[in-house]
């Protein structure tokens, strides 16, 4: 029986000594720790969704997204044909798209509330003006009539209730009246309709058309560049603007008092003519759509996902450190120890979370930070018991937060940071543990095991 106890004892000893099994050990708790930071990383997108879901509530209530499509110009013609031994008639638009655009806007953002999130908003005052080429060919293969008398305008809005004031249209010399709805909405879902007069009579000439409109909207503005020449300019008080869609401003100046922007797009940049008949260019008219999204200046919660994203690389390099600290200074750290310590490095992220929520991300990860070293170095205290590796616990820990952070303001640059920093970080590993024997380490706790 003494015997049989004595075999245990020296098992179990060996088990408490072996490196190789700590370091299994060890492995299988970072494993399972990755269960509550894969939880962590879905709690931050579920509050990334909760934020979207404000945005379009808002929205919804102010304006959405605006995208301006226009003026289009459309003349119906009347086709007869044989079939069947019968005579059939249909109506064939033709579109006719302005030779000149141009577009001046002064973008005024601000933001609203709902709850904790902020949406940005923005009212709009665009000035537009163009002309149109009257000089259009049809198809005149069994062209019956061309219907001028029923030509119309189209202008498309994307949300028609960011409208804020009565359209004046002004064709040539006449003001028209504008109408709500679009009668092409296979080419322009939403929009306003005017009726041009004498049409006929203006063919082969140019006809100029200006119209002022404040409008409403969400984030994003963009235009489709109609005219032969689309010129764009807009300016606004917004410092972090994203241009965004098929075609870059040629010139832009963006500072801290706000952005200024414009665009130039030809004819020849597109991939849809002046004037068609028949076919629907929808596909590509919005496919060359250009514009500004004002974008929020801190999206906390890409940078918080970002950041979840390198838990596993914090908790490896905390535990290698409490590893070290067992192997060169013989301090035995229990496996639960270990796992305190993960949970409080998940932890983390959670508190990033919720405090980024209600004040800037810089501030909730810097309490964050200070929070989580504090609890650890407190408890690292009391388990390995010497102040020095304490204090190089608390600059490992200082040292991996601020790497992190260092790589999320860094987006463009974060691989580079990333690889760098990983090689010092093997490096330093390498030089510390350098002059461990692992074999005569183990060794010597074979020997103990012995002796026992």
């Amino acid at each position: 029986m003494e015997k049989e106890n004595s075999l245990f004892e020296k098992v179990s000893t060996w088990l408490r000594n072996s490196v190789m099994l700590k370091l299994l050990t060890i492995t299988i708790l970072m494993l399972l720790l990755l269960i509550p930071s894969a939880m962590i990383q879905d709690v931050i997108s579920e509050r990334q969704n909760l934020q979207q879901e404000a945005i379009s509530e808002v929205s919804s209530k102010w304006a959405n997204s605006q995208e301006l499509n226009g003026p289009i110009l459309t003349i119906p013609l009347l086709y007869e044909f044989e079939k069947d031994d019968k005579m059939v008639e249909t109506i064939v638009y033709q579109y006719v798209l302005p030779q000149a655009l141009n577009i001046n806007g002064i973008l005024k953002p601000q933001k609203l509330r709902r709850g904790i999130y902020e949406v940005v908003v923005y009212d709009s005052d665009l000035k537009v003006n163009g002309t149109f080429n009257m000089d259009i060919s049809f198809d005149e293969n069994h062209l019956k009539e061309i219907q001028y008398e029923k030509a119309f305008l189209t202008i498309g809005f994307s949300d028609l209730r960011g409208i804020s004031n009565n359209i004046n249209f002004k064709w040539g010399n006449e003001n028209l009246k504008v109408e709500s709805g679009s009668k092409i909405t296979d080419l322009v879902s939403s929009g306003i309709t005017i009726y041009p007069k004498a049409i006929k009579s203006q063919l082969g000439n140019s006809i100029d058309f200006d119209f002022s409109v404040d409008l409403q909207g969400s984030q994003d503005l963009t235009f489709v560049p109609v005219g032969g020449t689309t010129q764009v300019n807009l300016q606004s008080e917004w410092s972090s603007p994203s241009f965004k869609g098929n075609f870059l401003p040629k010139n832009r100046e963006v500072d801290e008092a706000g952005f200024t922007a414009h665009w130039n797009v030809l004819e020849l940049n597109r991939n849809y003519p002046q004037s068609w008949s028949g076919r629907i260019m929808k596909d590509k008219m919005d496919a060359s759509a250009f514009g500004v999204n004002l974008l929020n200046e801190v999206d906390d919660y890409k940078k918080s996902q970002r950041s979840a994203k390198y838990s596993v690389m914090t908790i490896a390099l905390t535990f290698l450190v409490f590893f070290l600290v067992e192997v060169i200074n013989k301090k035995r750290i229990h496996p639960f120890q270990y796992i305190l310590v993960g949970l409080a490095l998940c932890l983390f992220y959670v508190l990033l979370v919720s405090i980024s929520e209600h004040s800037n991300f810089d501030l909730a990860y810097a309490i964050s930070t200070f929070g989580i070293v504090g609890m650890i170095s407190f408890y690292a205290l009391y388990i390995i018991k010497a102040r020095n590796l304490v204090i190089i616990l608390v600059l490992t820990l200082i040292g991996i937060y601020g790497f992190v952070y260092v790589t999320l303001q860094l987006a463009d640059y974060s691989l580079l940071i990333g690889s760098i920093g990983l090689l010092i970080i093997l490096g330093l590993t390498m030089f510390f543990t350098r002059k461990i024997d692992w074999y005569n380490f183990q060794s010597s706790s074979q020997e103990k095991f012995v002796e026992q």
